[in-house]
Order: structure tokens, then sequence, then C-alpha cells
């Protein structure tokens, strides 16, 4: 058995805070990073927006959830829906379900 095996919907470090989303990073290298994120009526701080330098491939596994982008668009998202997020587009989540965990899976890369 590897470090490499665990299960998405499962984290031993998993503590729910309501006031703040819970990040893991489940794989980095060679400039690609993983993370599994977890939410529960979590939403980015007002006026606050991702501006990121890599690209951001996102699926919501689990929930539902609704992104917000710097020109207004705003995508909602259920179980199973995927985006493409590319460097440099501010967005923000706008809203998670409050009373089930949205789960997603993101992956980083140049």
């Amino acid at each position: 058995m590897t470090n490499n095996f665990g299960n998405i919907f499962k984290s031993k470090n998993y503590i729910f805070n309501p006031d703040e989303e819970f990040f893991e990073t489940l794989f980095q290298k060679d400039g690609i990073r993983i993370e599994k994120i977890i939410s529960k009526g979590h939403c980015s701080p007002s006026g606050f927006w991702y501006d990121q330098e890599e690209y951001e491939w996102v699926v919501l596994l689990k929930g539902k959830a609704i992104l917000k982008f710097e020109d207004n668009q705003e995508i909602t998202l259920n179980s199973g829906d995927y985006i493409l997020i590319e460097p440099h587009r501010k967005h923000r989540v706008e809203w998670t379900t409050p009373d089930e965990e949205s789960i997603w899976l993101a992956i980083f890369f140049k």
C-alpha cells in the first residue's frame, strides 16, 4: 500500500469549522496540485476574489454551489458538474449548501 491511497469522501483531518472551508492537498508534483475542498454553507468573504496564476479544473462531487465571476456571470454547480477556470479569471464562491457538505475536487496546473 502507498500513501497515495484514500477515499475522497473521508478525511482523517476533517473537522467542521463554520468559519472556513476545509482544504486538503491530495497530490502535488511537477506543477500539478490536486485538492479536496469541503464546504458546508461557506462562501468567499464579501469583496474577495480568487485571482490565480494557474488553471483550475474543479468538479463538485457532492452538494450544490454557486460560483460568481467578476463579470457578474454566475454558474450553479450540482453534483457531477465541472468547470475549467482560466488563469486570472477572478471568481468567488457565492454560496454552498448549508445543510450538507459540498465536496469539491480541484486540479491546479499551468
